[in-house]
């Protein structure tokens, strides 16, 4: 299967690039998504070698902060299954997961993020999913043409 293209959206009071900079290898599970079309994309659609924007959502400055790779590809989220989570769905066991999830690595912090209002604003980034109004979803497809863009971008950085 080629490689796919993804931004999975985070709030940084939830989970930063830096909380994923800190961990061992900067690899951690990216768990805790809780919507089923996201869900079914962890399942079925994102793969170990997909590439990952990180973006931070809900945040003075929304944008891209940070690109991963992911490292292993859907399973089932075991913080479903701890009463003691935040994330604890009671209908959720080992023997018939509700929710999954994925790892990722981070390849790169970015020295300065590139803001939603760039984003919007970029040639190419037009039919972008995290550019339309109402776009909502934590874990988004970007296209290849996408990604081009926003790695031009990331190159241009300091």
């Amino acid at each position: 299967m080629a490689k796919r293209y993804w931004l999975f959206k985070s709030e940084p009071t939830t989970y930063s690039v830096k909380d994923l900079a800190s961990k061992p290898g900067q690899t951690d599970c990216w768990e805790g998504v809780r919507n089923y079309q996201a869900r079914n994309m962890l399942r079925d659609d994102v793969q170990k070698g997909d590439e990952v924007l990180f973006y931070h959502s809900k945040t003075k400055v929304p944008g891209i902060v940070g690109i991963c790779t992911v490292v292993r590809s859907g399973y089932p989220d075991h913080v479903a299954f701890d009463p003691d989570s935040k994330y604890f769905d009671p209908k959720s066991s080992p023997d018939n997961p509700r929710w999954f999830m994925v790892d990722v690595k981070l390849k790169k912090k970015l020295a300065e993020i590139i803001p939603l209002a760039d984003l919007k604003r970029m040639p190419g980034l037009e039919n972008m999913a995290v550019t339309q109004k109402g776009s909502r979803l934590s874990i988004q497809p970007v296209t290849p043409d996408e990604w081009k863009v926003i790695m031009s971008r990331v190159k241009g950085m300091k």
